[in-house]
């Protein structure tokens, strides 16, 4: 029986860390702790292998074609294809930055949207049999879907394809840029569109996997991890990064043939956003 495997994304601090860990102790298999940046992805393997665990570390900047291509030729050679993948990666502007709100817009929807979706999209076609899915996403992505215009709102939520998704993810950008977002409906929170994004794509992907029917229970889901004091709430979040990774682990180890398909989950409850 082949080895099974899993991988965190973002996985060098905060939230990501925790999950790595966390998943390190629960996960019957080997799990990849990703980062960016070499020295501190190798770091935060030294940190658990300090607590007894044995975490691997591999490159990925998912905004990179290149890295995200490696990791995948990676995997498929080493393991012949991918168990668990937490889409934890992503950034967030302080609310007190001074950049302008089109650089915003763009550079956080790039990674946040852009780049998640095809790291995703890179790593579906070697999920195995049973495969898990996690994007984190955030409460904000409701609070963001509420405080869009109620003609945006329903359009977003009746969206059906990763292309009109993606069409609508790069209009937002287009309007920012143009400074008419808010006369378009948007909210005022690039973030929370970013959100927006993973929470929509997460049941349109479920949808094309169980289409396909070639690979038997694969489920993807999306989650809020909660309000966590890390470096991207300035450490004023109410949870500890141990606590925030309690969802996003519990739908990354969801048993066989579950009724937790293609959902938006915080709490380990189901919300419904639509």
């Amino acid at each position: 029986m082949s080895t099974r495997v899993a991988i965190v994304t973002g996985g060098n601090k905060g939230v990501g860390f925790a999950i790595a860990k966390s998943l390190c102790r629960k996960f019957d298999g080997d799990v990849y702790l990703t980062a960016r940046d070499e020295s501190r992805g190798k770091q935060a393997v030294s940190e658990l292998e300090k607590e007894g665990l044995k975490p691997l570390y591999h490159q990925l900047d998912i905004c990179n074609a290149e890295s995200r291509d490696t990791l995948a030729k990676f995997i498929k050679e080493k393991y012949g294809g991918l168990d668990v993948l937490v889409n934890n990666a992503g950034i967030a502007y302080k609310l007190n930055s001074n950049a302008p709100f089109s650089e915003q817009a763009e550079v956080t929807l790039e990674t946040n949207y852009f780049a998640t979706l095809a790291f995703c999209q890179t790593m579906l076609p070697l999920l195995k049999p049973g495969a898990r899915v996690v994007n984190v996403s955030s409460r904000v992505s409701t609070s963001a879907l509420n405080a869009s215009s109620a003609e945006l709102s329903g359009r977003l939520k009746s969206i059906s394809s990763i292309e009109e998704l993606t069409c609508y993810m790069r209009k937002f950008i287009e309007d920012s840029k143009a400074g008419s977002h808010t006369e378009a409906g948007w909210p005022q929170t690039a973030y929370g569109v970013s959100k927006i994004g993973v929470t929509l794509m997460t049941p349109i992907l479920q949808k094309q996997l169980e289409e396909d029917g070639t690979r038997p229970d694969i489920v993807i889901n999306s989650c809020c991890p909660g309000y966590i004091a890390t470096e991207m709430t300035s450490f004023k979040g109410t949870k500890t990064i141990d606590e925030g990774a309690d969802t996003p682990v519990y739908l990354a180890l969801l048993p066989p043939n579950t009724d937790i398909k293609g959902e938006f989950v915080t709490e380990r409850k189901v919300q419904k956003y639509k």
